[in-house]
């Protein structure tokens, strides 16, 4: 959430920003036409107080008659004013939260302009692309070869867009876990296991709700959403607290399930590359204000460690304007390349929220005893999302002969295996 006081006072530099991020601005008019007659009203109210203050004053020194009751009517007619102007002060402060809460984070001056993915700038990539002597097969080929991904049993047990790891799949999926958290926590994170569902001001905080809350699976008995992604439950652990100083930085990391209704809008449905349900190990950082862009760059490195120790081939993008999620201030998105595919997976997401997100959840620290609180800014990052993982790991490591080489860093959560499928 941004700060009121920026919006009101720079109405063109936000208006830009929306455009930038292809925005309605609608949303900056209501408020700017809600919060000037909020303030219009505040200033009358203040003023109507102080007059019957004034008159009251006047009453207690007045002998009864018609000109007391005459000061005593007054009172009452300047009362029912204060009463009125607030039941509409009220419903303008509802008009100006909702359009604050739907104004997405202004972009660091080091975000490129740009409308979509197609301008989101390569930073470098890492790795060579392994050349084949055979044509490689895509992950889902392999998976239904070696039996360790079930569409089929996946779709019977839960519908369209889920699936089934089996055997080998699954004690694979289980090891890539248990890699990022062991590598994580060797990195200072604090490893946490926090619920899989949230509440409404869970994924307010986050800024998930509203912009994006018809991609969650939301349950309506419980007034409960299904994890999104793990940064929901892992910033919000801290919602309404004052840290001191010294507590920051704080490092949290989680492995949970993550659940996302927005299969249908992609075309990269088959297989496993978009699902409804998938395993990631996400990082939540929380930081003084003036280290959170030199943390970005740490937090980024914390993710490609990760893809680095699989020996995956992988980019970094920096995300311009229109590309960014709604409360990035900055984003960078790692991507592993799928080489039957000939693609470029998004396996990781690594943004700061400056204090966008810390307003939202009144997340504070004091600078010093006496010193008034300040918010803290808040970062997260992907390490990693499970699934494009799996792909990359599948058709990066496939052999002629069908099986499956299992990258090193797995092998002893494998049992000291190398191959699967022999």
């Amino acid at each position: 959430m941004l700060d009121v006081n920026i919006i009101r006072s720079e109405p063109d530099m936000i208006r830009a920003m929306l455009l930038s991020r292809n925005k309605d601005v609608v949303v900056l008019d209501r408020f700017l036409e809600a919060d000037s007659e909020w303030r219009a009203l505040t200033n009358e109210n203040n003023e109507l107080r102080k007059a019957r203050n004034e008159v009251s004053a006047e009453i207690a020194k007045m002998q009864k008659g018609a000109d007391k009751d005459a000061k005593i009517s007054e009172m009452r007619g300047i009362g029912d004013r204060i009463k009125s102007n607030d039941a509409r002060m009220s419903e303008l402060e509802e008009v100006r939260n909702e359009c604050v809460l739907n104004i997405p984070n202004i972009p660091h001056s080091s975000v490129p302009l740009g409308k979509d993915s197609s301008e989101n700038v390569v930073v470098y990539e890492w790795g060579e692309k392994r050349k084949f002597d055979f044509k490689p097969k895509e992950h889902w080929e392999i998976g239904e070869d070696l039996d360790i991904i079930d569409f089929e049993r996946g779709t019977k047990v839960a519908g369209s867009g889920f699936y089934c790891l089996k055997g080998d799949g699954a004690r694979l999926e289980r090891a890539l876990i248990n890699y990022f958290l062991d590598v994580h926590g060797k990195q200072g994170y604090k490893e946490v296991f926090p619920p899989v569902v949230v509440n409404r001001a869970a994924v307010t905080g986050t800024g998930q709700y509203p912009n994006l809350k018809d991609d969650m699976y939301y349950m309506e008995k419980d007034d409960l959403y299904l994890n999104p992604t793990a940064e929901v439950p892992l910033t919000n652990m801290l919602q309404d607290e004052i840290l001191a100083k010294d507590e920051l930085p704080i490092l949290f990391t989680a492995y949970l399930p993550s659940f996302r209704r927005e299969v249908g809008k992609h075309a990269d449905t088959r297989g496993i590359i978009r699902v409804h349900e998938f395993n990631k190990v996400e990082m939540v950082r929380f930081v003084l204000p003036e280290t959170s862009y030199d943390v970005l760059e740490e937090l980024r490195g914390n993710a490609e460690e990760l893809i680095r120790g699989l020996g995956l081939p992988y980019r970094v993008l920096l995300l311009c304007t229109g590309d960014m999620s709604f409360s990035c201030s900055k984003c960078y998105d790692l991507e592993i390349f799928a080489p039957a595919k000939e693609a470029w997976l998004e396996a990781s997401s690594c943004s700061n929220f400056t204090d966008f997100q810390a307003r939202r959840t009144r997340i504070k620290y004091r600078p010093e005893p006496h010193l008034k609180s300040e918010f803290v800014h808040t970062l997260n990052g992907s390490g990693l999302a499970l699934p494009r993982t799996m792909v990359a790991i599948l058709e990066n490591y496939q052999n002629g002969d069908g099986t499956v080489t299992i990258p090193e860093v797995l092998r002893p959560y494998m049992g000291g295996r190398e191959i699967i499928g022999n």
